[in-house]
């Protein structure tokens, strides 16, 4: 556990959790000891099941293709900067948002709009990853921290997902599973941060592990049906080999988490068998095979005993700094087929007030172009969705389009006017996280003046 977070830990925790330590005995390692206070502070676990989903447009989603200016003015200078990048105002006319229309999302975008419309969707402008409050002067002048490796993708990537540079162990998905853990002890509270897309730091804990899934469910221990010459006996062996009690405590702590595996397998594989969905995703996009899985599993939440829960998608090929007319128009066709069908099924389960879906990315893209396509940036725009959202709305600041206007730190790069810190903390809250609570997910939020951005309905 980062030691910075320990002062915030409410007193009654801490006097919760001393007994555990003293149960413990001395003679316990002293990081299994720290690993013991890691969900010590409660989240408020009233109001039945919710869940938070996170998108993950890993490489930089080029964000001004995505959601684009569409005031005239606006529009026109936005022509100018990306210099032949930029998407022509009358292909837009469909997907304008708002009364004020000041902006479009992206025609692949288009069947999101109804859910913009209907107050299920909205965006916010301009956010990245900050270590605290930066002016354009305070970046120039590097008299403020400034994120690590900025523009590095792996680096932004961990910052985004855990407020640390690359070889971070903990991620604020994560760290909310730390405190959720007790609202599934009735179940598995192996099943409270799941990862459909692949390893990221985002869902570790200090308590909370990752459980990883794949499209077709469970990640199956394939030795275990291992047979020779049509006997079963080698997968049998081994099932027994890990059954046996172990004296060394390597062996014993490795047989069982390959055992708590096996039983975790036969869990999902039950639960997914009574999940059938009348709802219809696109098996050929990746991230629609992903959400589909999601869905699944929580349809047969019940089944596996879950409260809250955090889950990951993830979703390649954004870094386009070349062919990015071509490549982007269908990542975003992706992204809306499989976000649509995804609501969808939420509102076929019943439960679409009580699951969250957001976007990120490592970061934004420069307005500038290079050529044939857009470069490593900072600042960017994501939406929520779900049925509790207060949608069909922008929350943010809009940024000045200027060639280095006031947002701009150079190339068209934005400097974020929202810090990663508080989009996440006005996710936490909503998944019931207290005010005392939130340092313990999010150790900088401190410096930030907001904690809650608006997104929820009352």
């Amino acid at each position: 556990m980062n030691p910075n977070r320990l002062p915030d830990l409410q007193r009654r925790a801490l006097l919760r959790r001393s007994a555990l330590l003293a149960g413990a005995g001395a003679a316990a390692p002293w990081a299994l000891n720290l690993s013991l206070l890691a969900d010590a502070a409660a989240a408020d676990l009233s109001g039945g099941y919710r869940a938070l989903v996170c998108v993950f447009l890993l490489g930089g989603n080029d964000h001004a293709n995505t959601l684009v200016p569409y005031d005239a003015a606006g529009h026109a200078e936005y022509l100018r900067l990306r210099a032949g990048l930029g998407t022509p105002r009358e292909q837009l006319a469909a997907t304008v948002l708002g009364t004020e229309q000041r902006f479009a999302m992206a025609p692949e975008l288009a069947p999101l709009k109804p859910h913009f419309d209907a107050g299920r969707l909205g965006w916010l402008l301009n956010v990245g990853t900050l270590m605290e409050p930066t002016s354009k002067a305070q970046y120039r002048a590097r008299s403020v921290p400034l994120p690590p490796k900025l523009f590095s993708h792996n680096d932004q990537q961990s910052v985004w997902q855990s407020s640390e540079a690359e070889g971070s162990t903990c991620g604020w998905g994560g760290a909310l599973g730390d405190l959720m853990l007790d609202a599934n002890a009735g179940g598995s509270a192996t099943f409270t941060c799941v990862n459909a897309g692949g390893n990221a730091v985002f869902l570790a804990g200090q308590q909370a592990l990752p459980y990883q899934v794949g499209n077709d469910g469970a990640v199956r221990i394939k030795a275990l049906d291992a047979r020779i010459g049509g006997s079963r006996a080698p997968g049998e062996l081994l099932r027994q080999l890990i059954s046996e009690p172990r004296t060394h405590w390597m062996q014993a702590e490795h047989n069982r988490v390959t055992q708590r595996s096996i039983e975790s397998e036969g869990l999902v594989t039950a639960a997914l068998a009574g999940a059938t969905l009348a709802t219809g995703f696109d098996e050929a996009s990746a991230l629609g095979r992903q959400l589909r899985m999601v869905a699944r599993l929580i349809a047969g939440r019940t089944q596996l005993g879950a409260q809250r829960q955090v889950f990951m998608v993830q979703l390649g090929g954004f870094d386009n700094h070349d062919n990015l007319l071509d490549a982007h128009p269908a990542l975003l066709t992706q992204v809306a087929n499989a976000l649509a069908s995804f609501q969808a099924a939420m509102q076929e389960l019943g439960v679409a007030e009580r699951v969250t879906l957001f976007t990120a990315s490592d970061f934004g893209r420069t307005l500038t172009s290079n050529g044939n396509g857009s470069d490593h940036g900072w600042g960017s725009h994501h939406l929520l969705m779900g049925g509790a959202v207060r949608g069909g709305r922008f929350w943010g600041q809009a940024p000045v389009l200027a060639n280095d206007g006031p947002d701009d730190v150079g190339q068209g790069r934005l400097l974020p006017s929202t810090a990663v810190d508080p989009y996440a903390a006005t996710l936490a809250r909503w998944m019931g996280v207290g005010e005392a609570e939130l340092p313990i997910v999010l150790p900088r939020i401190g410096r930030f003046a907001a904690r809650d951005l608006g997104f929820f309905n009352p």
